[in-house]
């Protein structure tokens, strides 16, 4: 009878340690299948590269769960700016965003978008690659505030768009006071500064209205496809002055993530993969393209010698990247640096 009872013992314990498992495993792992529909935001308008780009990705995530994931995307920032966006993904109230990150959640976000941390498609493709150092810093950031990062889709360098002409350009000790919106990002803040403008920090939704009314003369924070999409009728001359890589990320709230089961999480993963992969390929092609087309709609371009490029580079690095990188985590930028040797 002992022997009998002992035997029920050890087979009821062994069947709660499988239910239990690691905590969190089998509640991700084995979620059971249902059908979802994701409310999915991102800030490009119907009809543009991105648009198109992210409908493609949400039409291929439904292909690969034989539709069992749907989406509903939001286009245009619908939902609010992606800064708020992000913090509504994080709190489960939108499924996802692709967009850039901000800093309002984490002043280390701002490490992808540092100005003058790559110069080149080269550097770009090795620092900003998935799997790679800062990709994954910036994942583990998203998983602080209940977000899980899936993927990127990289966009360009960017530039400066301005209404009005700026009478030396290639001088970076040149002050011209033409005031020009800025992201809400030190970073941004600081370098626009040090390049002879006066930086005005707006959300991006608020920007058109804020040109369109002569508050701002201009914009960083986009390159030559983004003032296209969103401001080519209101620009007047474009700078392409390689200020930063343009990278947003494929987040999904962490409530949304834990619903999938693990075949839906490994196909959304996988479109977003490829969609990265496709990006990567396209957008280095898609600068010059689109830098043709702001001319097609009456936009000056004023370009700059590799020169000229290396020294608005020279000067962002000395004076801008002390005051900003501890925001970043100082140890994990230097480390970033010397790693792939973006002082050379």
């Amino acid at each position: 009878m002992k022997r009998a009872i002992s035997l029920i013992m050890v087979i009821i314990l062994s069947a709660s340690l499988v239910a239990c498992g690691p905590k969190g495993e089998n509640s991700e792992a084995f979620a059971k299948e249902q059908n979802l529909t994701l409310k999915l935001s991102h800030i490009r308008p119907q009809g543009s590269v991105a648009d198109n780009d992210i409908r493609n990705f949400a039409a291929e995530v439904e292909k690969k769960t034989n539709g069992t994931i749907k989406f509903e995307i939001y286009p245009a920032s619908q939902l609010g700016d992606y800064t708020t966006v992000l913090e509504r993904v994080s709190i489960g109230d939108v499924d996802m965003q692709i967009a850039p990150i901000g800093t309002n959640l984490d002043k280390a976000f701002g490490i992808s978008y540092c100005p003058y941390l790559v110069q080149n498609w080269d550097e770009a493709k090795e620092v900003y690659k998935s799997g790679g150092d800062l990709v994954n810093n910036m994942a583990a950031i998203c998983e602080k505030n209940d977000i899980k990062l899936i993927g990127t889709y990289p966009l360009y360098f960017g530039g400066i768009a301005l209404t009005k002409k700026p009478s030396d350009p290639t001088n970076v000790n040149s002050k011209d006071g033409i005031k020009i919106r800025v992201p809400n990002m030190k970073a941004f803040d600081l370098a626009s500064q040090e390049l002879g403008y006066l930086s005005t920090p707006l959300p991006a939704a608020d920007t058109f209205t804020a040109m369109q009314t002569g508050m701002v003369e201009g914009a960083i924070g986009l390159g030559a496809e983004g003032y296209y999409s969103n401001y080519r009728d209101l620009v007047k001359y474009y700078l392409p002055i390689n200020d930063h890589f343009e990278l947003w990320y494929v987040c999904i709230s962490a409530e949304t993530w834990k619903k999938m089961s693990l075949s839906q999480q490994e196909a959304i993963t996988a479109a977003a993969k490829e969609m990265e992969t496709k990006r990567f390929v396209e957008a280095e092609k898609q600068e010059k393209e689109y830098e043709d087309k702001l001319v097609e709609a009456g936009v000056e371009i004023i370009n700059f010698t590799d020169e000229e490029l290396s020294n608005f580079a020279k000067v962002i690095r000395e004076k801008v990247w002390p005051a900003t990188k501890a925001d970043f985590n100082e140890e994990f930028f230097d480390s970033i640096v010397e790693k792939y040797n973006l002082l050379k």
